[in-house]
């Protein structure tokens, strides 16, 4: 949506698809700087704008792009009509900047794609009990495009973006990085929240929660590619059993260069120690993620963890001002120069030796490993930054990811 000409391009994609004879919702986003050029005049305007404001301007973008995708439409001959999120209505709770989507009444919709009509509506949004108009936050389209095709019960979701789907790593940092046909949604939540860009965290999770078949597409494509060509493109987001786990142990590496370490030095070793630590970072709404306590020596230990890079200098203040002396830590020692490298994948759950592999290649290459965290499906390891991108390519090539 970053012009009028791709909004024209974006018109003849949907309407090669409803030719076909699929009944079509299409969930835009604003056009490209939009949002951000709405948000920077509220800045003009006050350093803390009212957030019901907030969202009243925010919206503003989405609905732009929707009168235009339907005019657009109209122009070659379709059918469509555009509405806004209160229209439908989707509605949200009353966390204004951040809501959460509790229902979408599907009637109006249903009655216009009987009717032969494409319906647009606009993404990021919906409206509160009490008639606000609220947004979803950042990626907030992608989001609110699965939740309505999961209510419109919708063959599969296509979420339309500026790459061509989920790659094994970033092709920017592996150059045999190989796109994948499928990903489960819980390897696809994974990687999204170790930090692949490709989908926000929310659009997966509800993608999952609702069983809702999410393909990743490139909108850069030519908009008249036959459809054909087009449904077995780009990555299909779906349930385990249509993923042929048995075939690939390793779906994909994950890295996230937004990782710090704090590591609180010397305190007493009783119980509740970590609730005061950690507690104390959670009041202050910093996000906690790695976490080690290390073994007791003369009734003290030292406890590490793993905070957003973002937060780092204000969770090093609040534990100085408000821990360390309340618990009688020793010191407070950081390292803002971490990264987070990830390996995940279902395949986990029926091989052994994925973390025995994982650590032989990174010792190979020199490369220390200062924490470990583990789920079902994924092993995280925290390393020196400047090792990150040596650390992505060897075990990217150590699981034989770059072949099919």
């Amino acid at each position: 949506m970053g012009s009028t000409e791709r909004i024209k391009n974006v018109a003849k994609r949907v309407a090669k698809w409803h030719d076909a004879g699929h009944q079509i919702i299409v969930v835009p986003s604003a056009m490209s700087g939009e949002t951000n050029r709405l948000l920077g005049l509220a800045k003009e305007i006050s350093d803390q704008p009212d957030p019901r404001e907030l969202d009243m301007l925010a919206s503003t973008g989405e609905q732009a792009s929707v009168a235009l995708l339907a005019m657009a439409l109209q122009a070659i001959g379709k059918q469509a009509v555009s509405y806004a999120g209160w229209q439908v209505p989707i509605k949200t709770d009353s966390a204004h900047t951040k809501a959460r989507i509790r229902s979408i009444d599907d009637v109006k919709v249903r009655q216009d794609l009987d009717a032969g009509k494409v319906v647009i509506i606009t993404g990021f949004q919906g409206v509160d009990d009490l008639g606000n108009i609220t947004t979803l936050g950042r990626g907030g389209s992608d989001t609110s495009a699965v939740a309505v095709a999961a209510a419109l019960q919708a063959s599969e979701c296509l979420i339309y973006t500026d790459v061509d789907g989920v790659y094994t790593t970033d092709p920017r940092v592996v150059s045999d990085a190989r796109r994948l046909k499928t990903v489960t949604f819980e390897e696809m939540l994974e990687m999204a929240s170790l930090g692949s860009k490709v989908l926000q965290i929310r659009s997966v999770e509800f993608a999952g929660n609702y069983k809702m078949p999410t393909r990743v597409l490139s909108s850069l494509t030519d908009p008249l590619i036959p459809l054909e060509e087009e449904t077995v493109s780009g990555t299909l987001i779906s349930f385990e059993e249509d993923t042929k786990m048995e075939q690939a142990t390793i779906t994909g590496i994950a890295f996230n260069r937004d990782e710090t370490k704090i590591t609180v030095l010397g305190v007493p070793d009783r119980p509740g120690i970590a609730y005061q630590i950690l507690g104390a970072v959670a009041d202050a709404n910093i996000e906690v993620d790695m976490i080690i306590q290390n073994q007791s020596v003369d009734g003290k230990t030292d406890f590490t963890f793993t905070v957003p890079r973002g937060e780092y200098a204000k969770a090093m203040d609040v534990l100085n001002e408000k821990v360390k002396a309340h618990i009688g830590a020793a010191s407070i020692t950081g390292d803002a120069k971490v990264s987070k490298v990830s390996v995940v994948g279902v395949g986990m759950r029926s091989h052994v030796g994925i973390a025995s592999q994982m650590f032989r290649t990174l010792s190979e290459e020199g490369i220390n490993i200062q924490m470990i965290s583990t789920s079902e499906i994924k092993i995280s390891v925290l390393i020196d930054e400047k090792y990150m991108e040596l650390a992505v390519r060897a075990l990217h090539k150590a699981f034989g990811l770059e072949t099919a």
